[in-house]
């Protein structure tokens, strides 16, 4: 879809003047691209001088005043549709903060979260979060990741990851990969009583690439004919082991790992109550696609069709089908 100086006005103007979202309305800002809502933004910002952002706020909170933040599932379907355009609106890196943000002032803090932008993210995309975080928060990500109380696996694991992002060698070695798959195996699989050595596998997450990472993890694989995660599944696991097993499958599979999330959400039996919107939000222009076709295959029912089954007829399903049928050039993050 071409958007026209004429056409972003238009739509400029509609969002402007509606007392409340309109389905079409919805229609045509969920199938734009990044890119494309931005020039809308800029061109609002221009013509109205505020952020659209504020205009849908406002309709969220004149449709359900007690919503507050992606968590609230009781919301009626406008106000929830409202919040998903305002998150469509962010700057990518801007909504994985207040993503950050959300995640830990849970009563019970959200790792999953946490973890799908320090395994799903470039590392120019990591910084830009942090910088975010810091100019709205004032405070700084990676404290306030391990100030956690009371302490975590996911809290080591999280720092480790957040630390590859930081100083890590851009090149993937297949030499090195393949020696630390044979280190993994070594001070964990091939010595009996013991699953894993941690300050070996949070030295091995702190100090490589998520591709480096994932061609390790690969080479394992390859080497002892079953993945490190299969392993750490059937093995004796404790938080550590289960937190690890998390990570090696949003590095190795995230398109699996993400549609089972969707599946999980659409059939509320996962305590990550903002995991539907978050996860079709921020993958709609990464790799929809990749998690359409794996959602399909493991499930059997097209994604769109899932939607429709487990979420009421509205604005809100209309938004969410919107994003899984949209087939945008995929967006590197």
């Amino acid at each position: 879809m071409s958007l026209s100086s004429e056409m972003c006005e238009t739509i400029c103007q509609e969002i402007h003047s509606c007392c409340e979202l309109k389905t079409h309305l919805i229609h045509v800002l969920a199938a734009l691209n990044t890119n494309q809502r931005y020039k809308i933004k800029e061109k609002y910002m221009e013509l109205y001088g505020e952020d659209p952002f504020l205009r849908f706020q406002n309709s969220i909170h004149r449709n359900d005043p007690l919503i507050s933040s992606s968590t609230n599932r009781n919301s009626n379907t406008s106000s929830m549709a409202a919040l998903g355009l305002a998150m469509l609106l962010k700057n990518p890196h801007q909504r994985d903060a207040d993503v950050a943000r959300e995640a830990l002032e849970e009563n019970e803090v959200n790792y999953r979260a946490l973890m799908e932008i320090f395994t799903c993210r470039k590392s120019s995309h990591v910084a830009l979060i942090r910088q975010a975080y810091l100019t709205k928060f004032r405070r700084h990500l990676d404290n306030d990741i391990s100030s956690i109380e009371p302490p975590h696996p996911c809290q080591k694991i999280l720092m480790a990851l957040s630390a590859s992002h930081k100083a890590h060698n851009a090149d993937v070695s297949q030499h090195i990969a393949k020696c630390d798959a044979r280190r993994l195996y070594q001070t964990g699989e091939g010595r009996t009583g013991v699953t894993v050595d941690e300050a070996v596998v949070l030295e091995i997450l702190s100090k490589r690439s998520i591709p480096q990472l994932k061609l390790t993890f690969s080479s394992y694989k390859h080497i002892y004919g079953h993945s490190y995660a299969k392993y750490l599944k059937f093995g004796k696991c404790g938080e550590l082991e289960e937190a690890v097993e998390a990570v090696v499958k949003y590095i190795c599979s995230p398109a699996k790992y993400f549609s089972q999330m969707l599946y999980e959400c659409l059939k509320g039996t996962t305590r990550d109550k903002g995991g539907l919107m978050r996860i079709m939000v921020s993958r709609a222009e990464v790799d929809m696609e990749d998690i359409e076709v794996a959602f399909n295959k493991k499930y059997g029912v097209h994604l769109e069709n899932a939607i429709c089954q487990s979420i009421p007829q509205g604005d809100y399903r209309e938004f969410l089908v919107t994003l899984a049928a949209n087939r945008s050039t995929p967006t590197s993050l």
